[in-house]
């Protein structure tokens, strides 16, 4: 009977740890489901003086298609060229650079990239990313708040580099260039790195969340045993 007992008793705890640790996960899921659907622009750190090839992804979260976006290129740095993207047509006004859909657009589920050439300022600066998300429903969402906000902008880093002034493409001059041409592999890495500027707060946040609720699943179930 003792066996028995001690067995059920097993399973019981097992079954309250996994009803507690569900929601936790699920929690921490949501999270991350939230801040990998923001518009971003990649990569997150770069070099002074560069022309760097910069990654816009702007996925599409709405039941209605995205049908246009607005970038507005930072203080300090100069736009120079973009690559021609099927479907899209590009106007340039000032520091303003807009992508028109001619076709259907971005439809829901769906997500496009877009690539374009800027030269980082000649000192070290942070660069943030306004973007503007225009849906063929007339909802507008703007992609230019603080990180750790609901619609935050990219942001990325330039560092200072012993040849910034060089026509160099590629984060930080390492080497790793990335011409216009470059498949579509390399920019995934460097859109991979743009997590740490435009949603780390948030993954930080879930972290923090799921962590907490899982000490308080592990006190309830102990103080519950030794009641």
């Amino acid at each position: 009977m003792m066996r028995r007992e001690k067995g059920n008793g097993v399973i019981t705890f097992i079954r309250k740890m996994m009803a507690l640790a569900v929601p936790a996960a699920a929690g921490l899921l949501l999270f991350a489901a939230v801040a990998s659907a923001h518009v971003t622009v990649s990569p997150a750190m770069s070099g002074t003086g560069a022309w760097e090839t910069y990654t816009l992804k702007v996925p599409s979260e709405k039941d209605s298609p995205t049908v246009q976006v607005d970038l507005r290129i930072p203080e300090g740095a100069s736009f120079k060229q973009y690559e021609a993207t099927p479907g899209w047509e590009v106007t340039v006004e000032g520091n303003k650079v807009s992508w028109k859909a001619t076709g259907e657009g971005i439809l829901a589920g769906q997500f496009q990239r877009f690539y374009f050439t800027v030269q980082n300022p000649a000192s070290a600066a942070t660069l943030a990313w306004d973007a503007y998300q225009h849906y063929a429903d007339g909802t507008l969402v703007q992609w230019s708040g603080d990180e750790g906000s609901e619609t935050p902008h990219s942001v990325t880093e330039i560092m200072e580099t012993a040849s910034g002034g060089d026509h160099g493409h590629g984060s930080m001059d390492m080497g790793t260039s990335m011409d216009m041409g470059t498949d579509l592999s390399d920019h995934d890495m460097s859109g991979s790195s743009n997590g740490k500027s435009s949603s780390s707060a948030v993954s930080y946040i879930a972290l923090i969340v799921a962590g907490l609720s899982l000490l308080v699943a592990f006190i309830s179930v102990f103080r519950g045993r030794s009641e």
